[in-house]
């Protein structure tokens, strides 16, 4: 049989935790495929909440089902979560975890409806407020209405992942698998408050794992106080934003675009510097014009290939015996990408003409319509090229 353990951090929890426990275990009995435990964290409580609970391990109904784990000193809701997990899936050998809060604003009736979704085959479920069937009170004002959800909101927005309903929510189910592959990863001071909920589930999504969500009416407490105060709002939005930075700074198509635009200025300096030695002909529809946009061209390709091969493709970089074949080839599938900028510049030369557009006084540059059409030629060939690359030159597992 496998084991779930329900992990409830606590401070100052002493009014809500013996109610608390004994609603999570009474819906226990409801749970026939799975030996259901439950784990305190608490964070040695100055009103002594841990007391209650040595109280209740004594107790016949709980004996061997209800432990207790106590930190020496605080370490805030993330840090609880970790040293949960690490005592649940290590001594206390659990097959999965779940995240509940000590004020019961979590419905336990919930649960095995979770655990129906981790034997169907879920990593990792996530208790939602903000789909079909969850809510949140109806008599919080309107300011704390809003504030949840725009923060909500605002989370998904700045993690573009709107396939998750609910991002700030803390009651969920965990495997073991997911635990394992994100834990390490997760630095208990980096994570030490209410982020913790954020971070987690953004790493368990990065890496792949099979998420669903059980829609839940979140409760207000009714005794105590609520822990998140406005360091909960400044520290979820500056990990949100460095996340964000990071995953767009490390993603291979912003590579790809910033060594496409290095090459762009590579090609536009070239451009004006061919033009100026390359003589004015015009044989069938080569013009001096089009042959100096060829050469620059060129030079493009040159500093793509080699900033492409130490930075975009870093993780596919080619051997040192590779390089003069590879460059062959990098050439080879790049006429597509000439082709279509030569077209386009010709084509432009040929229908619209060369004129001036405007000048930029700062540099002394007169801005026309023939670095008009390179560009135009440019943009279109940089989605050429993202598939020759990949299908090509740096081709996965070659």
């Amino acid at each position: 049989m496998n084991k779930a353990i329900v992990i409830i951090p606590t401070y100052n929890e002493r009014d809500n935790i013996e109610p608390t426990i004994s609603r999570v275990f009474d819906n226990f009995s409801q749970i026939k495929n799975w030996e259901m435990h439950i784990l305190v964290v608490d964070d040695t409580s100055p009103d002594k909440t841990y007391e209650v609970v040595k109280k209740l391990q004594k107790k016949k109904k709980y004996i061997s089902k209800l432990h207790l784990l106590m930190n020496k000193q605080k370490v805030g809701l993330g840090g609880a979560y970790l040293k949960g997990m690490a005592k649940a899936f290590g001594n206390l050998k659990a097959d999965v975890v779940f995240e509940f809060d000590a004020d019961l604003s979590h419905d336990p009736t919930k649960i095995p409806l979770f655990l129906d979704r981790i034997e169907q085959g879920d990593e990792m479920v996530l208790g939602s407020r903000y789909i079909p069937g969850g809510g949140i009170p109806e008599d919080w004002g309107f300011y704390r209405k809003v504030l949840s959800r725009v923060g909500n909101l605002v989370a998904r927005t700045i993690l573009t992942d709107f396939s998750i309903h609910d991002w700030t929510g803390g009651y969920r189910a965990i495997t073991k698998k997911v635990y394992e592959a994100v834990a390490p990863e997760m630095n208990s001071e980096k994570f030490i408050g209410y982020t913790f909920q954020i971070g987690f589930l953004h790493k368990s999504r990065s890496k792949g794992f099979k998420i669903s969500e059980v829609p839940y009416k979140f409760r207000d407490r009714t005794r105590g106080k609520s822990k998140m105060g406005p360091e909960y709002i400044k520290n979820a939005l500056s990990y949100m934003i460095k996340m964000k930075i990071q995953t767009i700074l490390n993603h291979r198509i912003f590579k790809f675009l910033m060594v496409g635009g290095i090459g762009t200025l590579v090609q536009l300096i070239t451009l004006q510097l061919f033009r100026a030695v390359v003589p004015e002909f015009d044989w069938l529809f080569i013009t001096g014009f089009v042959f100096a946009t060829f050469l620059s061209i060129e030079a493009a390709i040159v500093s793509n290939f080699a900033l492409n091969n130490i930075w975009t493709f870093a993780d596919r970089k080619l051997k040192a015996k590779q390089l003069p074949l590879k460059f062959i080839q990098f050439n080879v599938t790049s006429a597509g990408s000439i082709l279509i900028q030569l077209i386009v510049a010709t084509i432009g030369e040929r229908v619209f003409g060369l004129f001036k557009l405007l000048t930029l006084p700062v540099i002394n540059y007169d801005f026309d319509t023939g670095t008009l059409y390179v560009m135009i030629g440019i943009l279109i060939g940089l989605f050429w090229n993202f598939f020759a690359y990949n299908a090509f030159i740096w081709k996965k597992g070659k």
